[in-house]
């Protein structure tokens, strides 16, 4: 016998971990925004100037949602990898970096701390890199799949770095709470 599972097998248990792997990966990435108060609405965020780089708010949810799918995804491929050399390394540096990831919110939009988001973003961006070497050598397409993420949290390093710039008095600043936004 060559295989030890069929293709149906194989496809069956990548199925299973994406089932898991993809709304965990989704509902942590949302459950960080949520508890930062992440984006345009949070006061502190609404009074920094922003840079001429900076999109439309609306493509941080869509580009997020997109790419935690895609991380979701080449997590399962690795995870449904059993028996791959260096399987258990990969996940290892993934789950290192996912916690770098959903601190990045909090620290930026709950704590005001643009410098420690910065240091933070940048650790992503080696652990990612990281990661992309280690899951391209379990599953070539996984590394691939988290191309786009590397591409978007250098930009988003970019971003924070000239939010740094724009608003040095900022850094830090506790929010005073002057700034009241009401939806109806």
């Amino acid at each position: 016998m060559r295989y030890l599972a069929s293709p149906a097998q194989l496809r069956a248990s990548l199925l299973r971990w994406s089932l898991f792997t993809v709304p965990a990966v989704l509902g942590l990435g949302f459950l960080s925004s949520i508890v930062a108060d992440a984006g345009p609405q949070n006061p502190w965020f609404a009074a920094l100037d922003k840079p001429s780089l900076y999109p439309p708010p609306a493509t941080f949810g869509i580009v997020w949602s997109v790419l935690y799918v895609l991380i979701g995804v080449a997590l399962a491929m690795v995870a449904s990898a059993r028996g791959a050399s260096g399987r258990g390394i990969a996940v290892a540096v993934f789950a290192l970096q996912l916690v770098l990831n959903l601190a990045w919110s909090p620290v930026f939009f709950a704590m005001h701390q643009m410098t420690a988001a910065l240091a933070i973003i940048g650790v992503m961006i080696v652990l990612t890199l990281a990661m992309i070497l280690l899951f391209w050598r379990v599953r070539p397409t996984a590394g691939a799949l988290l191309l786009p993420y590397l591409a978007w949290i250098c930009f988003a390093s970019v971003l924070n770095y000239q939010f740094l710039a724009m608003n040095p008095a900022a850094d830090g600043a506790a929010g005073s709470g002057a700034a009241v936004r009401v939806q109806i």
